[in-house]
């Protein structure tokens, strides 16, 4: 499945392609930057920190940085929130490091909010029992992090950013990856290019576009999940996918999305007869765990009574000081969230399933690491904490960056190449009617709530979409969303983000993560397929 690179006919253009970055959000720019002064191309199918969810997050970064906080406390609540499948030696690594990072961050510019004596300002969001987000502006942490490393990264010489380079492949040996394959113009170029290197880190970011409704930007399309798998990589847990639960309900494509913190800061969900519908389903209200938060937004609206953020009360007149990014989703939807109640929907956030990957960020497959939403680290479990994304996209890059220095020698001259693509695979998958379709099966029957006869329609549908058009960019985003539907088929049971209709409760046998490859999910898809 994976290129050859005897294959890609080599010409004269030469360079230094000693690590190979593939994803400029904020697990690529920050490994970047932590390499420094070793030579590093970072590969971007978009403008640097336009097609990454980095960019988009609203909450901040968790860290215990407060007086009465500590790592065992954001630990117990990662571990709670992770609904028994928390690994708990990666999470205790990831948050013991947090801090440091933070500082790390700070040092790169980034201008985190303080009060008046300077200290960092915290604030909580669901789940958390403590005041441990670090954020900007009340809900541009994501922007204003990626804007402070983004020009860090502009500032660097050692650091080549090739942005509009699509990869689309892995070159490998037998277990080695040795480089990637791209086609550049942002995809649509006749020609592809061969960047061999000795690591290749992928930082390529999440799954949301292959679902309908999603906070994602289109870059999120799973590609970097199905061009690892592909290759042979081990993939873990890939069924746990979490909906945020307020994603702003006004018909765009990605959603707009309403931060947590606005229910940290006492915002309520009611539906249209304005019954505060959490206080009937969890003990903490709007504060549950998101995928509780998430099912009862999800059967308010399916139930047609809808569901509201209503901020009139908690936020009211200081909406647009204090979130200045949602008032203005609002506001250009001709919503006034100061006097009205925001309507709302679940939608695509994050993808808790990966590429699985050890605590130095190394997959697998040798001369491949990962880090971001692209992996599996074990640390979110079966429902990610929130903010704690964040987190583990900047502690796993950096133990990258020390990883690489301490196994490779310092870089040798490369040659690149290029070679003729797959011309048929210039249609902007984007706007494909495949991927329209695909998105729509995998909101039908691997959204909030699934069941078995839904997952095997979805199955046999995955893999005739895929026979239809065996492109590679497209086969990268239909090999992410089997091993999802497949993953969600074998565990039949209701635990975090994966909830099972015809399995609505935990079974003790299935404490334990899932791991697939591609020809497992392949094999079981065939058996159903018929």
């Amino acid at each position: 499945m994976a290129t050859n690179l005897e294959s890609m006919r080599p010409q004269s253009w030469q360079g230094i392609d000693d690590i190979v970055i593939v994803g400029g959000g904020l697990a690529g720019l920050f490994c970047a930057l932590k390499l420094a002064p070793r030579p590093v191309t970072v590969l971007a199918a978009a403008p640097i920190g336009q097609g990454a969810s980095s960019a988009w997050a609203q909450g901040g970064i968790a860290a215990a940085m407060s007086p009465g906080d500590s790592f065992d406390k954001h630990l117990a609540d990662t571990v709670s929130a992770g609904a028994g499948l928390v690994e708990e030696k990666m999470a205790r690594l990831m948050i013991s490091e947090g801090p440091d990072r933070v500082h790390d961050l700070l040092a790169y510019g980034v201008p985190f909010d303080r009060d008046l004596e300077g200290h960092l300002l915290l604030s909580r969001e669901a789940a958390h029992s403590e005041r441990r987000i670090v954020r900007v502006a009340g809900d541009r942490a994501g922007g204003a992090i990626m804007e402070a490393l983004i020009s860090a990264v502009r500032r660097t010489p050692s650091i080549r950013v090739m942005e509009g380079y699509v990869v689309e492949e892995l070159i490998a040996e037998g277990r080695f990856v040795s480089g990637v394959i791209a086609r550049p113009d942002a995809g649509q170029s006749k020609t592809r290019v061969a960047f061999p290197a000795r690591a290749v880190v992928l930082c390529s970011g999440g799954v949301g576009h292959l679902y309908s409704v999603t906070t994602n930007p289109a870059e999120a399309r799973g590609t970097g999940v199905g061009m690892a798998a592909k290759a042979g990589a081990m993939i873990a847990d890939p069924e746990f996918v979490q909906f945020h639960p307020t994603a702003i309900d006004i018909g765009q494509d990605p959603a707009p999305l309403a931060t947590e913190a606005l229910r940290g800061d006492g915002a309520v969900l009611v539906n249209a007869a304005g019954h505060r519908f959490m206080t009937d389903l969890h003990v903490d209200a709007e504060l549950a765990p998101r995928d509780i938060v998430a099912r009862g937004v999800f059967a308010e609206v399916a139930a047609g009574r809808g569901a509201f953020l209503d901020c009139t009360k908690a936020i009211g007149k200081d909406f647009a000081k204090r979130f200045p990014t949602v008032f203005a989703s609002c506001i250009a939807a001709g919503i006034d969230p100061v006097s009205q109640p925001i309507p709302v929907v679940p939608a695509v956030h994050y993808h808790m399933g990966g590429v699985l990957v050890d605590a130095d960020g190394r997959t697998s497959l040798d001369g491949l690491w990962a880090a971001g939403e692209v992996t599996s680290s074990g640390v979110h479990g079966a429902n990610r904490l929130a903010s704690n994304s964040l987190l583990e996209a900047v502690v796993f890059a950096g133990r990258i960056a020390e990883s690489i220095k301490g196994m490779l020698p310092e870089s040798a001259l490369y040659e690149w190449g290029t070679s003729a693509g797959e011309n048929d695979d210039l249609v902007t998958v984007e706007d494909s009617p495949e991927l329209k379709d695909l998105r729509g099966l995998m909101s039908r029957h691997a959204g909030v709530i699934r069941d078995e006869a839904g997952l095997k329609v979805l199955i046999r549908e995955l893999v005739a979409l895929e026979r239809k058009r065996p492109r590679v960019r497209f086969s990268n985003i239909t090999a992410t969303a089997k091993l999802i539907a497949v993953g969600a088929y074998l565990r039949r049971e209701s635990r975090g983000a994966h909830m099972r209709a015809d399995h609505p409760h935990p079974e003790e046998a299935l404490r334990h993560r899932t791991y697939l490859t591609l020809k497992d999910a392949d094999r079981i898809a065939a058996e159903l397929a018929g």
